[in-house]
């Protein structure tokens, strides 16, 4: 059976790392729990770490973090749909938005409900995701400063999440300025310039990350401790927080090309034979896991030896070589994960999750 650990002790090691870092900086910072997929035993576990502000983009996420901690301050890092606005109202203290008549709708309901809604406003800054351009941006909040229940705390930006944009320390001064223009036109602060992503995580590190950025949502970094510019983990941070095992349900020795006339899989590959494998053969494992679950390209095995070959519905082919290792039936074979690849198997419902 394939099951998915979270380890605390490395998750713990990654959050000290990255508070005492923010303290330093004075810099405010949440966490992003949208990976965790509502998974409750995880949710906790980061509850428990003692942070103050947890982002998400599915409200029913959000709703189960106000189960487990009322007080902890839930924001939903997305525009609202039409349709969700009471549920956002009730369940995130914050919401993320780049529409004026998506925030008109939730003052009304924040006037239904009695509460005051807080927004953070969206500047698009060059990935072309959510956010409006920056040269609408005075007439877009000249048409919700004065909305009753309604407060501008923030504004912020995504990058990197939609097209590969990269962060740099001059899309982070544009957006510093954005905070200036809006302060000077209408004589209202805004406390906070969320500007601050995993990705951006690298600029802040090296030092060149303007002062005014004073807030940071962190996912990836934190279940992950790597450095989205360089590709490679951040020193004092560890990569080992979420890890995979899989089962071996079968190992037998068998040609490494296949026997017959070949057409497309039924996922639409074709399989290009290397003349070199003709005649030989190697052993093969294969795994009780599949595509319904998560696609090879977002596996990393610990054993370096093995070659993830190709996958199935649900099982996963491995490539044994020689077997040096002599695995057998039963064996668990374990592997750490790349980030959708752990976004995949926390939104399955066939793989166990536990915590070590």
């Amino acid at each position: 059976m394939a099951y998915l650990t979270l380890n605390r002790k490395n998750l713990k090691q990654n959050y000290d790392f990255l508070d005492e870092l923010f303290r330093e900086n004075e810099i405010d910072w949440a966490i992003v729990t949208k990976l965790l997929c509502g998974n409750e035993a995880y949710l906790k576990e980061v509850l428990d770490l003692g942070i103050k502000e947890v982002c998400d983009s599915r409200i029913s996420n959000l709703a189960k973090i106000k189960e487990l901690n009322p007080e902890v301050q839930t924001v939903y890092i997305k525009p609202p749909a039409k349709g969700s606005i009471e549920e956002v109202v009730r369940y995130a203290d914050v919401s993320f938005n780049s529409e004026s008549s998506t925030i008109k709708m939730l003052s009304e309901e924040a006037q239904r409900q009695g509460k005051e809604h807080r927004v953070t406003i969206m500047i698009e800054l060059g990935d072309l995701r959510e956010g409006i351009m920056g040269d609408h941006l005075m007439t877009f909040y000249e048409k919700i400063f004065e909305l009753p229940n309604i407060k501008v705390v923030a504004i912020g930006a995504n990058l990197n999440c939609l097209h590969g944009v990269m962060p740099s320390a001059d899309k982070m001064i544009q957006l510093s300025l954005y905070k200036q223009l809006i302060e000077a036109k209408f004589n209202k602060e805004i406390p906070w310039v969320t500007g601050g992503t995993s990705v951006v995580l690298p600029l802040l590190l090296r030092h060149q990350l303007p002062k005014a950025i004073n807030h940071f949502r962190i996912g990836e970094t934190l279940y992950f401790g790597n450095d989205l510019f360089h590709e490679k983990h951040i020193e004092g941070m560890t990569d080992d927080v979420i890890r995979l095992y899989s089962e071996i349900i079968e190992v037998t020795k068998k040609p490494k090309v296949p026997i017959g006339v070949m057409s497309t899989n039924p996922s639409g590959e074709s399989f290009e034979v290397d003349e070199k494998d003709f005649g030989k053969e190697s052993y093969r494992a294969i795994l009780d896991i599949g595509l319904l679950d998560i696609s090879p390209d977002y596996l990393i095995p610990d054993d370096p030896s093995l070659e993830i070959v190709n996958a199935s519905s649900d099982m996963l082919i491995v490539d044994l070589g020689d077997n040096p290792n002599d695995y057998n039936v039963g064996d668990l074979l374990s592997f750490k994960l790349k980030y959708m690849g752990a976004l995949r198997l926390l939104n399955s419902d066939y793989i166990e999750k536990r915590v070590v």
